[in-house]
């Protein structure tokens, strides 16, 4: 099966209710948490996964319309994934909060998230679109590097500077590709 028929497969459900958001908010810390298991363990860096969550969850603006989007992906009906779209300044958004359950990925369901979110940027208006990924995220950068994002140097307002003293956003940096796509 090509991955066009996958990705209609994949349905996307608005997260506005308390039950989207806690679905949401569960899949969120997941991720979170696997990534700052492997950062601490292999770079010494930690986040403030419950600060990050609480401002995902709570900011009725961050990924929400007119200028954001945030998503429950689903596969096949079962919740497979999330992904979120916000503005980072005028005319450019960035793409967080990407992540795919380990049981649904080969599946389409990043691919079908992404694209999501990149028409979403279209439609809001945003001439480019922004991201940063852990360098031993691979998988991700090989499908954000598929539809066109390139690597950049590290962007004013990324989501790290809230969370890390300037000692360790320097060690973030050198850890993270920051990526950008023309839309």
């Amino acid at each position: 099966m090509g991955s066009g028929a996958r990705m209609a497969e994949v349905v996307f459900q608005r997260v506005g209710s308390e039950e989207d958001e806690q679905q949401a908010g569960a899949l969120i810390r997941e991720y979170l948490e696997g990534l700052n298991e492997r950062v601490h363990r292999e770079y010494d860096i930690e986040f403030d996964v419950d600060a990050m969550l609480v401002s995902d969850l709570s900011d009725s603006e961050k990924f929400h319309p007119p200028y954001g989007r945030f998503y429950l992906a689903q596969y096949r009906g079962d919740i497979a994934g999330v992904g979120c779209l916000k503005k980072l300044e005028e005319g450019v958004g960035e793409i967080q909060r990407m992540y795919v359950l380990p049981s649904f990925r080969g599946k389409g369901v990043g691919r079908a998230i992404l694209n999501r979110l990149i028409e979403d940027a279209r439609s809001i208006g945003y001439k480019r679109l922004k991201l940063e990924s852990l360098k031993f995220l691979g998988a991700a950068h090989s499908l954000y590097r598929s539809v066109g994002f390139r690597e950049i140097d590290p962007y004013a307002d990324n989501s790290m500077k809230s969370y890390q003293d300037a000692e360790n956003l320097d060690k973030y940096y050198s850890i993270t590709v920051f990526m950008e796509m023309n839309l």
